[in-house]
C-alpha cells in the first residue's frame, strides 16, 4: 500500500468516525461533503454560543429568560384563566342581580313643579303625558318600524348586544360618554328599571337584567314596554301620546309612514321634532325615516313597491300640554333647557336630549327668577302696543308678525320677565330664544365697545372716542389703509350727514360711519369681544357687512350683552332658574355674574353714548318723550334690518335691561322670513316698522311701569351724551333770524354748531368768564330731530 492509499484510508476512517449532518445534504458515504458539513456545524455552534453570551445567560436549551417566560403555552393558559375568571365573575353577578319588582322612581314620577321667584306656583307639568296601550292595538307594521329603527335582530337575539355593551363600558371608563349600540331590551331596561346615568355598574346591571328579562318575558312584552315608556319629544311619553302630539290620531290609526317617523324620533326627539328642527335636523330625520323603511324591506316586513310610493309624513303643528298656554309654556321650556345644559356641563348626562328626557321624567321643583308683576307687565305691554293692533283678516302681513322679549336684572343676571309669543298653543317655539333673525344696528354698540376697550385708532391715527369725527356720507366706500374693500352701505333713507361725531353717528345709526369703524378696529377683534359679551359667534368669519348686524342673535343674547354694559363690563349671563331640586338633591346652578369682559370705563362710555340715542336720536319719540317716563335715565339702541324682516330696541335703566325684537315669519309652513312692512296699517308712508317704533313702544310701556323713577347711571367716563359739561356754552353770535314758522322736514348735512346738542341738566360748576353781548329773546329752534325728521 502506497502513501496515497494510506492517506485515503485514514480519511475514510475519519469519515466513519464523524457523525452525519443534515447540512451536507448528502449521504454519509460521500466523503468530502460530510467532513465539510461537520465543520459547518461546529462553526454554527460556536457562533450561537457567542450570541447567547451577548444576549445574556441562556438556559440549558439555549433560550433566553424572556423566551422561557413567555411561552405560547403560558400565554394561552393565562388567557383561558382570565376568561374563566371573567365568566366566574359574570356568573356571580348573574346570581346576585335580579329583575326589580317595579320600575325605578323616575319612571313612576308624575309631574314637575314650577314656581315664580316669590315661591308662588307658576304651573305643574301635570300628570305624565303617557297613556299605556296594549301592543295588540298597535298595527303590526308600526311595531316593525321600531324594531327596524333600533334593533333589526330583536326577534332573534337574546336581549343583549355584547359588543355594543363592551364598547359602552370602555367609552365610559375612558370618559367618552355613551357610545355603541343597545338592543330594544336593553333600552327598555334602562328606561324602566334603571336610570340614565352612564356608569359601569349601571351598564353591567342593564346587561344582566336584559338577559334575564329576555328569558322570562316574551318579545311582545318587551316591545310593548319599550314603545310605551320611551320619550318622543313635545312632552309625550309612549306611543299613544306621541301619536296625538305629532299626528293628532290615536296609536291604532297610525300609518306605517307615521310610525317610521315616530321610531326615527327616538334617536334625538328634540333635534328631530319637525316644528323646531333646523334645516340640518330636518334632513337628518328624513334620512333616518328612509333608513327605517329600507330596513323593513330588508326584513321582508314591507313590500318594496309600496315602499317606493311612500312619502314623508310631515307632522302636524304641536299641541301644548294642559296648563302650558299663554307664556307659561315658554317659561317652562326655557327653564328645562337651562337645567338640561347644566346637567350636561356637570357630566350628569351625555347630551341635552338625554338630559331633557331625564328632567321630563318628573320629580323636579324648579323656582324661576321670573317676577310675577314684571311678567304680567311685559305681557300687557306687548298686547296694548302691538298684538291688539294686529288683524290678520284685514291684512295678511299682520299674521306674520312675531314678537319676543327678555328682561334681565343686570346686578343678579336673573331673567325677571320673558315674552315668547302670543301664545304657546299658537307658536310652539319661543321668540325670546330664537336667533335666526339679524340684530341689525343693535350690534353697533359692540363695535364701539371693542374700539374703546382696545383703544383703537382710525386709519389716520386718531384714537376712537365719542367725539371722533367720521365721514357720514351715505354709500361711502369703506377703505382699509387706502384700499376700497368693496362695501359701501347706504344710510337710512340714503341720508348724507357729512362730517359727524361718533356720538351723533350712534344717535342716528349712521351705517357708513360704523362700517368704516369696524374695519378700523378689525372685525376679528369685534367678533371676539361679541363672543365674550355673550353672542354666539362660533363659525362666523369676520367681514365688513357684519358691522350692520347681519348675524343672528336672540333677545336673550342681546339682553345679556347690554346687561354687561349696564354692569360696568362684568359678564352677565341671563339666567332663568333660581333653584332646582329633585327629592333631597339641590342642583347647583352657575353664577350668572362673571368676570370683567371689557374695562369699566369702556362699558360706562358705551352706556353714556347710548343715552344720546334715547334723548337725541332714533328712540327719542317713543322713549325719551314717552308720557309714562318719570325721570328714568335710559340708554339703548334701535335696530332695523335693511329688508325690514326684523326690528329691535334693546335698552336699559340703571336697574333693568330689556331687549324687544319683532320678526317677520310667514304664518304658513315652512315659515320663511318675510318683511314686517305694512303691519297694523297705522304707519304712514312706506309702512316700514323701525326699531324706534313698536319695539321701543313696547319697551317704554313695560320699563317705565316697573322701574324706579329718577334713577341715574353711576358712570366712570368723561365721554358720551350722559356726561354733563362743566361750563355753560357762551353764545357769541345773535341768530340771524328767529324761526317763526313750523320746522321743515329738510335734512341738514351737519348738526348746527351754535346750539348745544343737549341741554345740561346739572348746574354748571363754573361761571362763564364772558357774558354774551346780546341775549336772544327766543331760543333758536331746529326741526324736532334735525337728522331724523321722520322720528324713525
Amino acid at each position: 500500500m502506497g502513501r496515497a492509499e494510506e492517506r485515503r484510508a485514514r480519511q475514510r476512517g475519519g469519515r466513519r468516525a464523524a457523525p452525519p449532518t443534515r447540512s451536507s445534504g448528502m449521504e454519509s458515504s460521500e466523503a468530502e461533503p460530510t467532513v465539510i458539513g461537520g465543520r459547518a456545524a461546529a462553526r454554527r455552534a460556536a457562533q450561537g454560543k457567542g450570541r447567547s453570551k451577548a444576549k445574556g445567560k441562556a438556559g440549558k436549551d439555549g433560550r433566553s429568560f424572556i423566551r422561557r417566560l413567555f411561552t405560547w403555552k403560558k400565554i394561552v393558559g393565562t388567557f383561558f384563566a382570565l376568561c374563566l375568571l371573567g365568566m366566574g365573575a359574570f356568573v356571580a353577578l348573574y346570581m346576585m342581580i335580579s329583575i326589580p319588582d317595579g320600575g325605578n322612581p323616575d319612571a313612576t314620577l308624575q309631574s314637575n313643579v314650577y314656581k315664580y321667584s316669590d315661591g308662588t306656583l307658576l304651573t305643574r307639568d301635570g300628570q305624565k303625558n303617557r297613556e299605556i296601550v296594549d301592543l295588540s292595538k298597535v298595527p303590526k307594521p308600526v311595531q316593525h318600524t321600531f324594531v327596524a329603527a333600533e334593533n333589526k335582530t330583536f326577534y332573534e337575539d337574546n336581549g343583549v348586544d355584547l359588543r355594543g355593551t363592551a364598547r359602552g363600558i370602555l367609552n365610559t371608563l375612558s370618559g367618552k360618554g355613551a357610545q355603541g349600540g343597545s338592543t330594544i331590551t336593553q333600552q327598555y331596561v334602562k328606561n324602566y328599571y334603571l336610570t340614565q346615568n352612564q356608569t359601569v355598574s349601571r351598564k353591567l346591571k342593564e346587561l344582566v337584567i336584559s338577559l334575564k328579562l329576555d328569558r322570562t318575558k316574551s318579545k311582545d312584552f318587551i316591545l310593548a314596554g319599550y314603545i310605551n315608556t320611551s320619550y318622543y319629544g313635545r312632552g309625550a311619553y309612549g306611543i299613544q301620546a306621541a301619536a296625538q302630539a305629532y299626528y293628532h290620531v290615536d296609536a291604532p290609526k297610525l300609518s306605517v309612514e307615521q310610525g317610521a317617523y315616530l321610531a326615527a324620533l327616538l334617536q334625538a326627539p328634540n333635534q328631530y321634532d319637525w316644528a323646531i328642527a333646523s334645516d340640518t335636523g330636518r334632513k337628518l330625520v328624513q334620512a333616518r325615516w328612509n333608513y327605517v323603511l329600507d330596513n323593513m324591506v330588508e326584513k321582508n316586513w314591507l313590500d318594496k313597491a309600496k315602499r317606493a310610493d311612500m312619502k314623508f309624513p310631515t307632522p302636524k303643528a304641536p299641541k301644548a300640554a294642559p296648563g302650558m298656554g299663554g307664556q307659561t309654556g315658554y317659561l317652562v321650556d326655557a327653564a328645562n333647557n337651562e337645567l338640561a345644559k347644566q346637567l350636561v356641563s356637570e357630566g350628569k348626562s351625555d347630551n341635552v336630549n338625554d338630559a331633557l328626557t331625564a328632567i321630563k321624567a318628573g320629580g323636579w321643583t324648579i323656582t324661576l327668577n321670573i317676577d310675577r308683576k314684571k311678567q304680567a307687565a311685559l305681557e300687557k305691554a306687548a298686547k296694548t302696543q302691538l298684538t291688539s293692533k294686529l288683524d290678520k283678516k284685514k291684512r295678511k302681513v299682520d299674521g306674520n308678525v312675531q314678537a319676543g322679549a327678555v328682561s334681565v336684572d343686570p346686578k343678579s343676571g336673573g331673567v325677571v320677565a320673558l315674552y315668547g309669543g302670543t301664545n304657546y298653543f299658537d307658536h310652539y317655539s319661543s321668540n325670546a330664544s330664537r336667533r335666526d333673525y339679524q340684530v341689525a344696528s343693535t350690534f353697533k354698540p359692540v363695535i364701539l365697545a371693542t374700539a374703546l376697550a382696545d383703544q383703537a385708532q382710525t386709519q389716520s391715527g386718531q384714537e376712537i372716542t365719542a367725539t371722533t369725527t367720521y365721514d357720514g356720507t351715505s354709500g361711502r366706500q369703506v377703505v382699509d389703509h387706502g384700499t376700497k374693500v368693496g362695501f359701501g352701505p347706504p344710510n337710512e333713507d340714503d341720508t348724507n350727514y357729512g362730517k359727524i361725531t361718533v356720538q351723533k353717528a350712534m344717535d342716528y345709526s349712521v351705517n357708513s360711519v360704523f362700517a368704516q369703524m369696524g374695519v378700523d378696529v378689525g372685525m376679528g377683534k369685534v367678533l371676539k369681544v361679541a363672543g365674550q359679551l355673550g353672542m354666539d359667534t362660533a363659525g362666523l368669519k369676520p367681514v365688513p357687512a357684519q358691522t350692520l348686524g347681519s348675524m343672528g342673535a336672540s333677545p336673550m343674547e342681546m339682553a345679556g350683552i347690554y346687561a354687561t354694559f349696564a354692569n360696568h363690563g362684568k359678564k352677565v349671563t341671563p339666567t332663568v332658574i333660581k333653584s332646582a331640586e329633585q327629592g333631597s338633591r339641590t342642583e347647583q346652578m352657575p353664577d350668572p355674574i362673571g368676570g370683567q369682559v371689557i374695562s369699566r370705563e369702556a362699558a360706562d362710555t358705551v352706556t353714556s353714548v347710548l343715552t344720546g340715542v334715547v334723548d337725541d336720536g332714533t328712540a327719542k319719540k317713543s322713549v325719551a318723550n314717552n308720557p309714562a317716563r318719570n325721570g328714568q335715565q335710559v340708554a339703548g339702541k334701535t335696530g332695523t334690518s335693511d329688508n325690514n324682516k326684523s326690528a329691535w330696541f334693546t335698552g336699559y335703566t340703571p336697574d333693568l335691561v330689556t331687549s324687544v325684537g319683532l320678526f317677520g315669519e310667514d304664518a304658513k309652513p315652512p315659515h320663511p322670513q318675510v318683511p314686517l312692512t305694512g303691519a297694523t296699517g297705522l304707519i304712514p308712508g312706506s309702512g316700514r316698522i323701525n326699531g324706534g317704533g313698536y319695539p321701543a313702544q313696547i319697551w317704554a310701556e313695560y320699563m317705565f311701569g316697573v322701574t324706579k323713577s329718577n334713577n341715574k347711571f353711576d358712570l366712570e367716563t368723561t365721554q358720551g351724551a350722559a356726561v354733563q359739561p362743566t361750563w355753560t356754552p357762551t353764545v357769541t353770535q345773535t341768530p340771524s333770524r328767529t324761526p317763526s314758522q313750523s320746522p321743515t322736514t329738510e335734512k341738514p348735512t351737519e348738526t348746527p354748531s351754535q346750539t348745544p346738542s343737549r341741554t345740561p341738566t346739572q348746574t354748571p360748576t363754573q361761571t362763564p368768564t364772558q357774558t354774551p353781548t346780546q341775549t336772544p329773546t327766543q331760543t333758536p329752534t331746529t326741526p324736532t330731530d334735525p337728522l331724523n325728521p321722520n322720528g324713525q
